[in-house]
């Protein structure tokens, strides 16, 4: 029984510790030539920390970054409109943490190579795939020309532009922009609030998000803190593929969020502190009616790209891996677990993709609050009652796989 996996993200790399964990052989093969730490800052949420913790992770984690206290919406003023408590201090067994992506991805890669060395293949990308009798095949372009490889499953976890996708839907296209353009970054600034709290403030077309990724140093107060500028604009106007993760001026931004210094946090200074700062849109894909050919299946953000509002992008590609390889321990390494993981988990993560899209995140509090007082209040109660504010949040969970009481008493996936 052999596993092939095309993608050293995330995904891929945790699909390969569960592997190993449960002596399932198989091959990562990774586009670039080297891998390195890229990206910005991301969030794992305590049911993707567990699936972690259990592939024995807990000080790759805490080297990698800081275990999340808070979570709240603001105003665009920064009046706070709910914040709630996260990880153990929220009642999980497990903690959240907020940490730079690449960090994450390169832990997850050692932990990998110390158990087992050979096991990502690099400079090979994915072009394909086929499923023959009682075998798949991937089809990769190395660098001395293109090879193949057979295995009893091939798993796509080759992103939002997976060639593997756009073998099974070829008329799909680019990904689907909402009209919103983000600039992140990561700055040093003054730790706020618990000082390892995530904040969101302003509401649906101009917001600011802002976290730390490092422990505050205990003489200076200040941390890395990872922050998102974004800005919604009119769709028709589109977007440029190639300026797809520019780097870009903070001038081109700035004027918008110049006076949002809220005492507690001063946007303008992280913004002009950042030495580099990326625009990306805000894209996502339409959910798919099935994610499995045969013996080929897509996962992670193939399988599911979002809209980063929840917090569960990442989460959810630890999630599938720890789904399939439990899956194959039960139905063997072939079709059948496949399948079975589509039909596990697609749907909710149907529902999630169209609630964040549609304002049925858990930001949505924002719009809300926005909309009926125009961001200014003396009491949030007038505006909007606690009791709604809970219910809303509490449904995002339940329906993202991260209620409390549930993941608490459930079961490992990986026996």
């Amino acid at each position: 029984m052999t596993v092939v996996i095309a993608g050293a993200g995330i995904a891929g790399l945790t699909l390969g510790l569960t592997l190993h964990q449960i002596g399932v052989p198989f091959r990562i093969f990774e586009a670039v030539p080297t891998i390195k730490p890229l990206g910005v800052g991301i969030n794992i949420q305590p049911n993707a920390v567990r699936e972690l913790f259990e592939l024995g992770l807990e000080e790759a984690l805490d080297r990698a970054g800081v275990r999340t206290k808070e979570y709240g919406f603001f105003t665009k003023t920064g009046q706070e409109i709910w914040t709630e408590p996260r990880g153990h201090l929220a009642g999980y067994k497990w903690p959240q943490f907020s940490m730079h992506r690449g960090k994450l991805q390169m832990e997850l890669l050692a932990a990998l190579r110390a158990r087992v060395p050979e096991a990502v293949i690099t400079d090979h990308r994915a072009i394909r795939f086929e499923n023959r009798a009682g075998a798949a095949v991937l089809h990769l372009r190395g660098p001395d020309g293109d090879v193949t490889v057979e295995g009893d499953v091939v798993l796509a976890a080759d992103g939002i532009n997976s060639a593997l996708r756009a073998q099974m839907y070829p008329n799909e296209g680019e990904p689907v922009w909402n009209g919103s353009v983000m600039w992140r970054a990561i700055s040093r600034g003054q730790a706020f609030r618990t000082g390892a709290s995530m904040i969101l403030a302003g509401h649906d077309r101009i917001r600011f998000v802002a976290y730390p990724i490092t422990t505050p140093d205990p003489e200076t107060g200040q941390a890395d803190i990872n922050w998102i500028a974004e800005v919604k604009r009119d769709p028709g106007e589109g977007w440029r593929k190639a300026d797809y993760n520019a780097a870009v001026d903070f001038r081109t931004f700035f004027p918008t969020f110049a006076d949002w210094n809220f005492g507690w946090l001063d946007c303008p200074s992280l913004i002009k502190a950042a030495d580099e700062i990326y625009e990306y849109p805000m894209i996502d894909r339409d959910p798919l009616p099935r994610w499995t050919d045969g013996r080929v299946t897509l996962m992670g953000d193939a399988a599911h790209p979002a809209y980063p509002v929840g917090s569960n992008g990442a989460s959810q590609a630890i999630v599938d891996a720890r789904i399939i390889g439990a899956l194959f321990q039960k139905h063997g390494v072939g079709p059948q677990a496949l399948q079975a993981f589509e039909d596990q988990v697609r749907p909710r993560m149907t529902q999630v993709v169209l609630a964040n899209r549609g304002g049925g995140g858990p930001d949505a509090v924002m719009q809300m609050v926005e909309d009926r007082s125009g961001g200014r209040f003396d009491n949030i109660e007038d505006v909007i009652p606690h009791a709604e504010l809970a219910a809303h949040a509490a449904k995002y969970k339940a329906m993202a796989g991260f209620a409390v009481e549930d993941l608490n008493e459930r079961p490992p996936f990986i026996t």
